[in-house]
């Protein structure tokens, strides 16, 4: 390795070590120390880091944080690790909000604050300030963490205060926040309306956003993250009649949703998004309703065809698609909630 430039050791053989071992080369020349600690590796080391076998999931209860590998040939959980949050909390009491390239948005559920952290490598940002920007309400806020043409990591926070709707864009780059305008309809200041999670696909932020899961507004708004503008979408043509539920999936880059429909049979269908038009993929046999539409959220796509989802309650599942669609629930291993989350280990700092 000696007769190798320094650039290729650099760009082509330390950007494919895990995030932990990138680490430790820091420490072995003054010179990899500073290209290893640039935008450019940064950058090249997490595009090849987001791979399935990479992938960790961290769990949060009443005493612990830990971090699991996950085996997917069966399924299954590896040996767990003890997380220790680098940051004061009481009692665990932390939410999972968003997530992206090892980056966790996170909420302090005691003080509402807002943080990005990295439990790779314990790194961590509180994004909070003193004139009030930063702060989270659940049930009010809706949040969006997405990276920009520039490799710039931002913050979308979307909030409902006393009949004001404010929209407001947290920059890694410039550390400061900012107001940006939103679509002007007053219903949006509803705080009967429910603001899913985000999905981060293709430049855009989608969140669905409905009224209540029987009849009401049923709609999905866009955030294009370069352009800075929203816009809205319908939801697929679906039944009205009954409980309506949509939940967003990123599959390679292609936006999907899995419509939910019914009262005591459930139809789930699963739509892909074609400009603006939806695009029917599968409908599968009507299931009780417990299964997935009240407690569920389909939250992961991987290479094998498997869709895995999480109940409300905590239990997880997978659906193997190579089947007759459906028809078989297993325990499964990854899922996104407020307790927890599948992340990919990077060395992507919450910090410029």
């Amino acid at each position: 390795m000696a007769d190798l430039p320094t650039h290729t050791i650099v760009f082509e053989i330390l950007t494919r070590l895990p995030a932990k071992d990138v680490g430790r080369s820091k420490s072995v020349y003054k010179q990899w120390y500073a290209l290893l600690s640039t935008q450019d590796f940064v950058r090249i080391h997490c595009s090849r880091s987001v791979v399935s076998s990479n992938q960790r999931v961290l769990l949060i209860d009443d005493l612990t944080c830990s971090v699991r590998p996950i085996i997917s040939n069966n399924n299954d959980y590896g040996p767990s690790s003890i997380v220790t949050f680098p940051f004061h909390h009481q009692n665990n009491d932390v939410s999972i909000l968003s997530h992206l390239n090892g980056l966790l948005c996170l909420c302090l559920n005691h003080t509402y604050e807002l943080l990005l952290w990295n439990p790779t490598t314990t790194a961590f940002k509180r994004l909070s300030t003193p004139d009030s920007h930063g702060f989270y309400i659940n049930n009010l806020d809706a949040i969006g963490l997405y990276v920009d043409a520039d490799d710039d990591y931002k913050v979308l926070h979307i909030k409902r205060r006393s009949g004001v709707l404010g929209v407001y864009v947290y920059s890694r780059e410039v550390d400061s926040w900012r107001n940006i305008p939103f679509i002007t309809r007053q219903e949006y200041l509803s705080p009967h309306l429910n603001w899913s999670a985000d999905t981060f696909c293709g430049g855009t932020l989608y969140f669905t956003v409905c009224e209540c899961w029987i009849g009401g507004t049923n709609v999905v708004i866009c955030f294009d993250v370069n352009s800075e503008q929203f816009k809205e979408i319908s939801f697929p043509p679906v039944p009205s009649n009954g409980m309506v539920q949509g939940v967003l999936v990123n599959v390679k880059n292609v936006l999907h949703m899995f419509s939910s429909t019914g009262m005591f049979e459930m139809t789930i269908d699963l739509w892909t998004l074609q400009g603006v038009y939806w695009i029917k993929v599968l409908s599968c046999p009507p299931i009780p309703p417990i299964s997935l539409s009240l407690w569920c959220d389909i939250t992961h796509y991987v290479t094998n065809g498997n869709w895995f989802v999480m109940t409300k309650l905590g239990k997880l599942f997978t659906i193997e698609m190579d089947m007759k669609p459906f028809e078989c629930f297993y325990p499964g291993s990854w899922f996104r909630g407020f307790k927890g989350a599948v992340f990919v280990q990077t060395i992507v700092s919450p910090n410029i």
